[in-house]
């Protein structure tokens, strides 16, 4: 069978040609890349790469096929997906078709036979720039749409249109609700409260504070999600006013936006941070985890309120991880405690979120012994 050369053209003007797979068409998107050998389905279905092309570094891709139950939403998320290397004969007995297939029936443009490592060090040292993927060499090179394209209402892009209830594991021994805003969650982070016996309500992203408080919830989920957090305001207001009221846990965007929420200011990295091998250190305990994560954007920590302390920090580069807020009953983190496929070091700050609901619910009690 005769296969198509695509050719994939940065914003710097360097082009890659390779050989399409999935949808063919034109597409244009931030190009960024991961690092993870494995984990394909629930990248591509990460809601948090809404807008970009994603380039796998690892060489080959789809050698365990299409899984519909790792799927960390319904869709494919992305503009576009290049590897080096695609599998045409996937095998796992839980496989269900092809990543060819399964991109062709989602629309998604692929590119495979690509030089993945020469373009991940072009990304790395000019940075995460703009991308278009076409099957001709356009006039000029870089056309103007890839000059001006940038990542836009992410958020309300990806989020629920309505209210939805996720009820826990075991309803019978449901002991939490859950509000969990969704800024583009993952599944798993729903699983991940289910079976720790929390009835989950999956909020859309603009739901008012005023809702949540109302609402008789005992804790309040912030999602990841995509997009640069500055341009979530009219959230931010919101989440604002949660602060104190009602124990909160944000991971990834939603650790973003509380900082934002807290007077916190945000920046963009070069290239970002994306793969399953990201080490992190707990400043309590001195502990490195190697943790997941997907996001192109990092707190400053100079910005930080006084009652906001730096809890993680990236081994890498020094950048905030992860942020406790005294007395207000919330912490957030800007790695994946619940990462599909892994790694699971820090699953535990779930049990901590649970304890901290715990703690919170009885605070009036031991407040009402004391003065009695």
């Amino acid at each position: 069978m005769l296969m198509k050369k695509a050719y994939i053209i940065l914003q710097n003007g360097r082009v890659f040609e390779g050989k399409s797979f999935g949808a063919e068409g034109r597409v244009v998107g931030e190009i960024v890349f991961a690092t993870g050998m494995t984990g394909y389905l629930e990248a591509l279905t990460d809601p948090s790469y809404y807008g970009q092309i994603l380039v796998q570094t690892f060489p080959l891709v789809g050698n365990y096929g299409v899984i519909p139950e790792d799927f960390e939403s319904e869709e494919i998320h992305v503009n576009a997906y290049i590897v080096r290397e695609q599998c045409e004969f996937p095998s796992n007995y839980r496989c269900q078709g092809t990543l060819d297939a399964w991109l062709k029936k989602n629309s998604i443009v692929g590119v495979y036979d690509v030089d993945t490592r020469a373009l991940t060090e072009i990304i790395r040292e000019y940075g995460v720039m703009n991308a278009i993927i076409t099957d001709s060499l356009p006039e000029p090179l870089v056309p103007d749409e890839v000059l001006t394209y940038s990542v836009r209402n992410a958020v309300m892009s990806v989020t629920s249109k309505e209210k939805e209830l996720c009820p826990a594991e075991n309803r019978d021994e449901a002991l939490y609700n859950i509000a969990l805003y969704d800024f583009g969650t993952k599944r798993n982070i729903i699983r991940s409260l289910q079976k720790r016996n929390c009835n989950v309500t999956i909020l859309p992203a603009n739901t008012p504070a005023s809702e949540v408080l109302e609402g008789g919830y005992d804790g309040v989920m912030l999602s990841n999600g995509p997009g640069d957090p500055k341009e979530n305001v009219e959230i931010v207001l919101e989440l604002r006013k949660l602060i104190g009221k009602i124990p909160i846990f944000g991971i990834c965007l939603g650790h973003q936006l509380l900082a934002l929420a807290a007077g916190a200011v945000t920046t963009k990295l070069k290239y970002g941070h994306r793969g399953a091998n990201q080490p992190v250190k707990d400043l309590k305990t001195g502990r490195i985890y190697i943790t997941s994560q997907n996001h192109g954007y990092a707190v400053d920590a100079s910005t930080l309120p006084d009652f906001a302390s730096l809890r993680f920090v990236n081994v890498n580069d020094g950048t905030v991880e992860g942020i406790d807020y005294a007395g207000k009953y919330a912490y957030t983190a800007q790695f994946h405690p619940e990462a599909c496929a892994g790694p699971k070091d820090s699953d535990y700050m779930f049990d901590e979120f649970m304890s901290l609901i715990d703690e919170f619910k009885n605070k009036d009690r031991n407040y009402a012994k004391e003065v009695n």
